[in-house]
């Protein structure tokens, strides 16, 4: 068995996907790389293929319709063999020092039997022009050593963990049941909170191993495409809070890590539909009220008196003046978008 999977959704990648191949090649044997080619129309499949050939213990072509993001992790997971598994988005890469420590790390674990649900790493905002790059690390949560829940000190309101920052053990997130809504961006989100009622174990280097590239004028975090894409965002926040009864985590600290987690993915769907503008999007961001407090009426409470999101949805033009300004902050704080 493998130690790693990596899967690398790739749609129309021809551009960039090769540094990311080339950053995960030097786990050797050990790791598979899964290129899912998600019905490219560029070189992407041919890309794939070439490594596919060059590397066959190491390299695996996966090629399927259009499904997006989510439906190539999905076929990613189907056919994973490693113990543990990372999604690495084709624009991004990895730090080939931490990468290699990681990597140790994991396989000292297993030869001691000693399996984390979720191994956690740092990324790092690659963004464009920036001559400073933001560092994301897990701050309150012990270095170096398995631990639980109730080890972690502090639970900080506004950091959360991304897809950039975990491994999961592949087993875990079959149990799970994880399965991504197709044809939908920003499932990232559901990647890392579906699972996390299950996770028991966990242990945390302080490496920087993934880079997060942002820049693209057409990268799905590019704040106008957001606001493009806002149903989609929408969708997301709903399923979040759909597919898990939060309430019901018996883990008190695991559920106040999870309300944090979804109070910031809604206060993100709320600024987006602010920073719109449009009586449209307004309407929109009552209506995703409306359907918090049908499923969830307990979670819609304690959403709406929350700090962030009593912030966020001040009324009038004033509030909503308030609200764009808290996220522009927030935004230069963070670096993201």
């Amino acid at each position: 068995m493998k130690v790693l999977s990596v899967v690398i959704p790739c749609y129309n990648s021809e551009a960039y996907m090769e540094k990311c191949i080339e950053s995960i090649l030097p786990g050797g044997k050990e790791v598979e790389i899964l290129i899912v080619d998600d019905g490219s129309s560029d070189r992407t499949a041919e890309i794939a293929d070439a490594y596919a050939a060059k590397y066959p213990e190491i390299v695996r072509a996966i090629h399927q319709p259009n499904g997006g993001h989510g439906a190539a992790v999905n076929t990613g997971l189907r056919h994973a063999t490693g113990m543990y598994f990372k999604v690495v988005d084709s624009d991004d890469w990895l730090d080939p020092d931490s990468y290699e420590r990681v990597r140790k790390r994991l396989c000292t674990l297993i030869q001691l039997k000693n399996l984390p649900d979720m191994f956690i790493a740092n990324y790092v905002y690659e963004k464009e022009g920036a001559r400073h790059k933001t560092v994301m690390r897990q701050t309150g949560f012990p270095k170096e050593r398995m631990f639980g829940w109730k080890d972690i000190k502090h639970i900080f309101k506004g950091h959360y963990i991304l897809m950039h920052s975990v491994i999961y053990r592949t087993e875990m997130l079959r149990e799970c049941g994880l399965e991504l809504p197709e044809h939908t961006f920003y499932v990232d989100n559901i990647y890392v909170y579906k699972p996390l009622p299950y996770v028991k174990k966990m242990y945390y280097m302080d490496v920087d191993l993934y880079r997060y590239y942002i820049g693209r004028e057409d990268q799905s975090v590019n704040e106008k495409t957001m606001i493009r894409r806002i149903d989609q965002q929408i969708r997301v926040n709903q399923i979040m809070v759909h597919d898990v009864n939060l309430l019901a985590v018996p883990d008190r600290k695991c559920r106040r890590y999870m309300f944090n987690y979804l109070e910031i993915v809604t206060t993100v769907t709320v600024a987006m539909l602010l920073l719109s503008g449009t009586e449209e999007n307004l309407k929109k961001r009552d209506e995703l009220w409306q359907y918090i407090e049908q499923t969830d009426r307990g979670l819609y409470h304690m959403l709406r008196h929350s700090v962030i999101s009593s912030v966020m949805n001040l009324p009038g033009k004033g509030g909503q003046h308030i609200g764009r300004a808290s996220y522009r902050i927030a935004q230069k704080v963070v670096g993201f978008n």
